[in-house]
């Protein structure tokens, strides 16, 4: 017996059956991935994420958007959807139905169990391809810590990372800090 032979779908052909489609997925090489749907302590640290923010970034003109604004990687052709999505200054589009981002500045993941491997590796080579990319940003659910990635000028990245429910993130390339106490605010087995 031999396999049938997947079908591989265009760019635009998943463009148009993810803007019918109810549910998200993410698309690579040809390939469709479904995405399971998040937790509700997921749901509530990307909140308190996007509400911290939010203030911050107000007047200088940034755009926030959470988890269902699609980014596209020019240089990898992937399309994704992360947790947490802030454009410093004018957002470009991939096309008319703006609805697949191709220039972000900060890119938030919550980790899950399911995720946290390819959040750290193979979705972060793929998001330091994105020349606008200047901050991402992990955090776990399960427990209180982040690590925050920063590109340099010399197109490294560097990494700080801290459980400290004390501390404040500097996220200086967007204008912005965030206090670890209200990412975790509300988080059920997080202790404030």
């Amino acid at each position: 017996m031999t396999a049938e032979p997947q079908r591989r779908l265009s760019a635009d052909d998943y463009l148009a059956l993810e803007r019918a489609s109810e549910t998200r997925s993410e698309y690579l090489d040809g390939e469709v991935f479904a995405m399971a749907g998040a937790s509700r302590e997921h749901n509530l640290i990307a909140t308190n994420v996007v509400g911290t923010l939010h203030p911050q970034l107000k007047a200088r003109g940034c755009e926030k958007y959470a988890s269902d604004m699609r980014v596209r990687i020019a240089a990898t052709g992937l399309y994704t959807y992360p947790d947490v999505v802030v454009v410093g200054g004018q957002p470009r589009f991939e096309d008319e139905e703006r609805d697949t981002l191709l220039n972000p500045t900060l890119i938030v993941e919550v980790l899950s169990p399911s995720t946290e491997d390819y959040d750290r590796g193979r979705r972060f080579a793929h998001y330091r391809s994105i020349p606008s990319l200047q901050v991402y940003l992990l955090v776990r659910q399960d427990r209180a810590h982040v690590e925050l990635f920063t590109r340099q000028r010399d197109d490294r990245w560097v990494l700080w990372e801290t459980d400290d429910l004390g501390a404040t993130v500097d996220l200086s390339a967007i204008g912005a800090t965030i206090a670890l106490a209200d990412v975790y605010d509300r988080v059920p087995g997080v202790s404030i």
